[in-house]
């Protein structure tokens, strides 16, 4: 991830300067940051959107996965592009920056979002998990293909690891998934995926 500007800014600042060149930016403690995902982390993103999106249509859920969305948690200089978000439509339309900017700020209308981890491990496993967190998102999942988060979030000895967070009444509930462990989400009783399937999606 490279920095774009020194200059901290508000998320109303954020969305009225973001750039026009087609790049991808968050928004984090209030410095815009330039979003350069590899390649492999864009096809463990695929993926997943694939496959929820298959469940999705299977069971004429009423969700969407945008191509790209904004999500802006409690805090004044935060907003995130997560690399997978489930969205609920019929939230959609009390969503105050969703037609202006695909800018999502309430966490009922967010059911789920996925960060595929890359250098910015420490963003994942806190700031976004926090933020995540105090926005009410019901699920997170942390894809840690490359298993580069430490050995506190993702056991040792580290390995690939999916991390599965779970809101519950006192907070998110974590569950670890390595190798042929099947994934359990709440959201998507239906899904039929093992950590190792995911992995293999982002294999070089």
């Amino acid at each position: 991830m490279v920095q774009a500007t020194e200059q901290p800014l508000s998320f109303e600042a954020f969305l009225e300067q973001y750039p026009s060149d087609g790049g991808r930016y968050e928004l984090i403690e209030g410095e815009v940051v330039e979003v350069r995902p590899t390649g492999a982390h864009e096809d463990i993103g695929g993926f997943i959107a694939l496959k929820l999106g298959v469940l999705i249509d299977q069971g004429a859920l009423p969700l969407t996965i945008p191509r790209t969305c904004v999500v802006k948690p409690p805090r004044p200089n935060a907003g995130y592009i997560p690399d997978v978000a489930v969205l609920d439509r019929t939230q959609l339309p009390h969503e105050p920056l969703w037609e202006k900017a695909s800018t999502v700020c309430n966490g009922a209308t967010i059911k789920l979002v996925v960060e595929v981890v890359s250098t910015n491990w420490r963003d994942d496993y806190g700031l976004k998990l926090a933020d995540y967190e105090a926005l009410g998102i019901a699920e997170y999942w942390i894809v840690d293909f490359r298993a580069l988060g430490a050995a506190r979030v993702i056991g040792q000895p580290k390995q690939p690891t999916i991390t599965l967070c779970t809101l519950g009444s006192d907070g998110y509930q974590l569950e670890r998934f390595t190798g042929n462990d099947r994934l359990v989400s709440p959201t998507f009783e239906r899904l039929r995926l093992t950590a190792q399937d995911i992995f293999r999606a982002g294999a070089d």
